[in-house]
């Protein structure tokens, strides 16, 4: 296990993004299902982008958003032959009371990570800690990059929960852990789904799942099978799961593969604005989808143009883009256009 530790960066105007944002985040929550939040889906949104960097830049990213961070950390484990490439962040506030749990998404560069991202296996399953309770199917590749780092991530989590320093293991923080956000990217909003019913199935994480406030995803494939169990639904109130036009990776695992279902609350970009969708996205008929994203992404404009999905139509950068609120300066410091 690799873990990499850093304190928390610092910015000038024309930052912070959002002022108050650790506010913002530690508000409680009104009633049983998850409102999603402009504000919070593009800071999420932009940490889950720049999960594909090293940690300085996650670190001055989240800090130009307004997040001011006492550590942020990296964790990741790979191992070649088992196809893992799990790496995840951890960010937490200076007060204590909030941290964001970022996975990283499917390198581009990776094949390994590509390989295991088609492993959907038939025997991987999540339990729930309750007797008699049925298990979950779920995407077996997935899973096991989730669990080669959820048990160090989990000893970050619980010192968090005891006002302890992710920096300094010896200071204590004004506040214990209230909110744990979990986020992320294609790949990564899968292991942030699998995180998050894995601690609230599980009744040995019970005090990490009392303390998850959301799971805000970006272009997540489809992750778990039908039919779903009860136990699952705690999860899926809490789960924003957000759908560019023409992204083809939601449609992912294709029919052939497995009854892959999608759960949560899912939102597509229509003219400009997040919408609720009361049809989630339906599974790929066949697995050539891919391809054919791929190569009208590189076609001439016309194809371009007429092409269901496009492979391009996945990248972060455009989630990013479509997240930032009208009046709002970048993360790269852009001015808010007229």
């Amino acid at each position: 296990m690799d873990i990499e530790r850093i304190a928390g960066n610092t910015c000038e105007a024309p930052f912070p993004v959002y002022p108050d944002l650790v506010d913002v985040l530690a508000a409680p929550t009104k009633g049983s299902s998850l409102e999603r939040h402009g504000a919070v889906a593009h800071v999420l949104g932009t940490c889950a982008g720049y999960a594909y960097a090293n940690l300085d830049t996650v670190a001055t990213m989240m800090s130009r958003v307004g997040f001011e961070a006492e550590a942020c950390i990296r964790l990741s484990q790979t191992v070649d032959a088992m196809l893992i490439y799990s790496t995840a962040f951890l960010l937490q506030s200076r007060c204590g009371r909030v941290v964001i749990l970022c996975y990283r998404g499917t390198e581009t560069s990776n094949l390994g990570n590509w390989l295991g991202d088609a492993d959907v296996g038939s025997d991987s399953s999540l339990m729930s800690g309750a007797e008699g309770a049925p298990p979950l199917r779920v995407h077996a590749g997935f899973h096991l990059n989730v669990r080669a780092t959820s048990w160090s991530i989990l000893e970050e989590l619980r010192r968090a929960l005891r006002a302890g320093s992710l920096l300094d293991p010896g200071r204590r923080l004004e506040h214990p852990l209230e909110a744990l956000y979990v986020a992320g990217h294609s790949l990564g909003g899968a292991m942030a789904v699998l995180f998050a019913l894995a601690v609230s199935g599980q009744g040995q994480h019970r005090e990490v799942g009392d303390v998850l406030r959301a799971v805000y995803t970006y272009g997540q494939p489809m992750t778990v099978c039908e039919p779903l169990p009860r136990w699952s639904e705690g999860v899926a109130r809490k789960l924003v799961r957000h759908v560019l036009p023409r992204d083809p990776v939601p449609a992912l695992p294709p029919a052939g593969w497995g009854p892959f279902v999608h759960i949560g609350q899912e939102f597509q970009l229509v003219e400009d604005a997040w919408c609720r969708s009361e049809s989630p996205v339906a599974q790929a008929p066949r697995a050539k989808l891919i391809a054919r994203s791929i190569v009208d992404a590189l076609g001439p404009e016309e194809r371009r143009r007429s092409s269901p999905y496009l492979a391009s139509a996945h990248g972060p950068q455009h989630y990013i883009a479509a997240l930032r609120p009208k009046g709002r300066v970048s993360e790269l410091g852009d001015t808010p256009s007229p």
